[in-house]
């Protein structure tokens, strides 16, 4: 386990970075040129990045990037 000490202005920024690798995460999941092994491992990616930003995130942001909204079948 690691800790980490930032300001707000950092948080912000780790947020908008977390948020902006999700939706190109989910944006190439639904690529077609992708095979099913590839998408697999984009999923646990955003799983991955999800988990350190509900760490963040307040409760109306989670909602939108919670994987079982965007991934139906993760569990």
């Amino acid at each position: 386990m690691l800790g980490l000490l930032i300001n707000e202005k950092e948080q912000k920024e780790l947020e908008y970075l977390l948020k902006k690798e999700m939706d190109e995460l989910l944006f190439e999941v639904t690529c077609d040129d992708f095979n099913a092994e590839i998408k697999n491992s984009i999923k646990k990616r955003y799983i991955t990045l999800f988990n350190v930003y509900k760490r963040f995130a307040n409760q109306n942001e989670l909602v939108n990037y919670t994987p079982r909204k965007n991934f139906p079948h993760v569990k």
